[in-house]
């Protein structure tokens, strides 16, 4: 018998899509609302370089979960807007390692505070008690299709 406490229909993803798409709309009208121009595509490459700068292009495939075609788009407009830099790897001339610009490393404080704000409104009316399971519950889903 399936685990399904659903309805028949009633997907998952699409729970989860929604409530994502939520939380991305509001974070995208707080930087538009200050003035930034980065959407949260952009935002969310240079996330994940601000937690390890000078990774390859197919590290942040992996880790945005975004194929290759999209992260050089995306690295692509935030080099034009002068966030990031592409090196050459010195052990692989073939990749290119993606590094912060001073301009980008300045923008994660207030990037990362309206993320945090974004979030806590996001969850406010949720006991932690329930956020704690929401986690254990979606890690535990991602694990099961990784």
């Amino acid at each position: 018998m399936p685990n399904n406490q659903f309805k028949r229909g009633e997907l998952y993803s699409f729970i989860t899509g929604k409530a994502s798409t939520a939380i991305a709309r509001r974070l995208q009208k707080k930087f538009n609302n200050a003035g930034l121009n980065l959407t949260i595509e952009q935002w969310s490459v240079l996330y994940h370089l601000w937690k390890q700068d000078g990774i390859s292009q197919q590290e942040l495939c992996n880790a945005t979960f975004r194929d290759k075609p999209s992260i050089t788009r995306l690295v692509d407009n935030l080099e034009k807007l002068q966030l990031v830099k592409r090196v050459p790897s010195d052990a692989d001339r073939r990749i290119n390692l993606i590094y912060l610009t001073k301009q980008s490393q300045q923008l994660q404080e207030d990037t990362m505070g309206m993320a945090e704000e974004t979030l806590m409104e996001a969850l406010e009316s949720v006991p932690p008690d329930k956020i704690e399971v929401c986690k254990e519950v979606l890690q535990i889903v991602y694990d099961n299709l990784k």
